[in-house]
């Protein structure tokens, strides 16, 4: 039996996350007060069911106390049946544009409280669950569909071993949320100032035999790997079971991309769960 802890700020997804994960079999309970959930994992423990599946949605309308109290909370439940904490953020310029969009009511805001401020305290409030998630999941770039497929496929079909994505991104746009670790390729030639470059990006063949001939890029991509597959084993048997690789350039269409797709190849072997994202580029 395994229980998923969902949270996350207001606008970033979770309704959507909490579906997909019902829609992929969990016995699922949105808002529930977090001081009741290891008194449901112990239910479930004692019940004669065919749940092994269960996900709860926590958000920011529980009570203070109790958010702060997470961390007990969840040693208590992890202490009746494995647990995985899933928080799920955006940016505050692209939940304001969700929340102006959609027209809709942020749960904290009220006549004393701007929307803009609302956001920011709901972030204080959730801190102690973010500081403890196993897995954040930056939104920020993804649409509805594209967030079902990352729960299924880094949460629900994630085979006991590490899950690992590797993802491009662009500096100028900030570097993802949800970056365990970052390294900056911008060092390297830009392919953006060869004009015959310039609209490919890096999994087109021009860019990538271009930046094969540099040896700086031959030089870190050699670095870089090296690193992962000596550090990332060391990852796994510290309990970590989610790690993002954030990979960024100026503007995240062809250094950060090429390095993304190399990587791919040079880990390939190493048994873990691996996808990857270009944050620029779309699904």
């Amino acid at each position: 039996m395994k229980l998923i802890i969902l949270s996350g700020r207001s606008g970033s997804g979770k309704t959507t996350a909490l579906q997909a994960l019902e829609d992929l079999g969990h016995y699922c309970v949105d808002n529930l007060p977090l001081g009741l959930v290891p008194t449901l994992a112990e239910q479930l423990q004692r019940e004669e069911h065919h749940i092994d599946r269960i996900a709860v949605g926590i958000d920011a309308r529980n009570l203070p106390h109790q958010l702060s109290d997470f961390p007990a909370i969840l040693e208590q439940a992890k202490a009746l049946m494995a647990c995985e904490v899933v928080f799920l953020d955006a940016a505050d310029d692209t939940l304001l544009k969700r929340f102006s969009s959609t027209r809709r009511k942020h749960p904290l805001s009220n006549e004393n409280l701007s929307l803009v401020e609302a956001i920011e305290r709901e972030g204080k409030m959730l801190s102690s669950i973010h500081a403890l998630a196993d897995l954040v999941i930056d939104t920020s770039n993804l649409d509805v569909h594209s967030l079902r497929d990352m729960i299924r496929d880094r949460v629900v079909k994630r085979r006991g071993k590490l899950s690992l994505l590797i993802e491009s991104f662009a500096y100028k746009r900030g570097v993802p949320l949800d970056a365990d670790l970052v390294f900056d390729v911008r060092v390297l030639p830009n392919p953006y100032w060869h004009l015959e470059l310039r609209p490919l990006n890096g999994r087109d063949e021009p860019v990538r035999a271009y930046l094969d001939e540099q040896e700086a890029s031959v030089l870190m991509l050699n670095d870089i790997s090296r690193f992962l597959i000596d550090w990332l084993p060391r990852y796994e048997k510290n309990d970590r079971t989610y790690m993002t690789v954030a990979i960024g350039c100026t503007g995240g269409q062809h250094r950060s991309v090429y390095m993304v797709e190399a990587l791919l190849a040079r880990l390939s072997g190493l048994g873990l769960d691996i996808q990857h994202r270009h944050l620029e580029l779309g699904p």
